[in-house]
């Protein structure tokens, strides 16, 4: 079977590397055009570029694939039977999705309906879903809202974003190569619009925490946002961001945000009438801490207000 795979970020190295292991014949993978960092010095290849190069398979980077009609006549001329998309990052036109004889099958980071769109593995701890997953389904012009081929969930209890993210996107290799064999028997389902929900991108300022939220969410941001964009909170002038929390279930009637005590197990802010117990932070040109270490050489006054 010949397979064009398509995919950008790290979550979507593994399904790559499970595809060529298996041995299908994958003519190029295609990935989003290189970014420029140190103020436009350097050039940064996505990660799905890199193992693709590694790997010894031919790339290409289209920057507007619904303009370039080059890349669609080279796409089609490839005549792949399969197309594969992980976390791409840009929606496929319709003239690319009726290519492949046997359809699109995108790797998406949740149990659709729930959490269509950019940012699904933090929407789910964020939201308090015991459980998440994987969902492999057939593209449509739609925002994830094809038919489902196969399912695979997991708990997300205790987990970072950053730990629920990798497990997910090896989760989803292997669920991926498990079914690409059973494709013509399988009967996909719809999915049901009215269950769905939508899980929009990140953005850095929701990282800001506010504690007039309860103890219970500002834990699940706290763990979502880890590593990126990260969580954080001001003391005073200076940014203070917040790695690791506890829920202790204490109730308390300070002001929110207020510290109302310090210790070996952490820094006790109010939260929503209840306690925060913060167990991990870093202030500016530091590492990471646990704060009994932090506590060792500085101190947070009680009365403290966190904002």
């Amino acid at each position: 079977m010949k397979i064009v795979y398509m995919g950008t970020p790290d979550f979507a190295v593994p399904a790559l590397e499970a595809l060529h292991k298996e041995g299908y014949e994958i003519p190029f993978v295609v990935t989003q055009p290189d970014a420029l960092r140190d103020r436009g010095k350097k050039v940064k290849f996505p990660p799905v570029k890199e193992k693709a190069l590694e790997l010894g398979l031919q790339v290409m980077q289209p920057e507007k694939m619904r303009k370039d009609e080059g890349f669609i006549k080279t796409l089609r001329d490839a005549a792949p039977d399969l197309i594969v998309v992980a976390a791409y990052g840009q929606l496929l036109p319709k003239e690319v999705l009726d290519i492949p004889a046997k359809g699109c099958v995108n790797i998406h980071g949740s149990l659709l309906p729930r959490f269509r769109g950019a940012a699904p593995v933090q929407r789910a701890i964020i939201a308090g879903d015991e459980e998440t997953g994987i969902t492999l389904m057939y593209m449509e012009e739609g925002l994830d809202t094809g038919d489902m081929i196969a399912k695979r969930s997991t708990s997300t209890a205790g987990k970072t974003g950053q730990q629920l993210h990798d497990e997910l996107s090896q989760m989803g290799a292997e669920l991926l190569v498990e079914t690409i064999p059973h494709l013509d028997a399988i009967t996909a389902e719809k999915q049901n619009d009215e269950e769905s929900t939508y899980a929009p991108m990140i953005s850095k300022s929701e990282g800001h925490i506010d504690f007039s939220r309860t103890p219970d969410e500002i834990e699940r941001i706290i763990r979502a946002f880890d590593p990126w964009p990260g969580s954080y909170a001001y003391c005073g002038d200076k940014m203070m961001k917040l790695w690791q929390a506890e829920v202790p279930g204490i109730k308390t009637g300070a002001a929110n945000g207020t510290v109302i005590g310090t210790g070996e197990n952490g820094i006790d802010v109010a939260a929503a009438g209840e306690v925060l117990r913060i167990t991990q932070i870093q202030v500016p040109g530091k590492k990471r801490v646990a704060v009994r270490e932090y506590l060792k050489g500085n101190s947070i006054e009680i009365g403290t207000v966190l904002g």
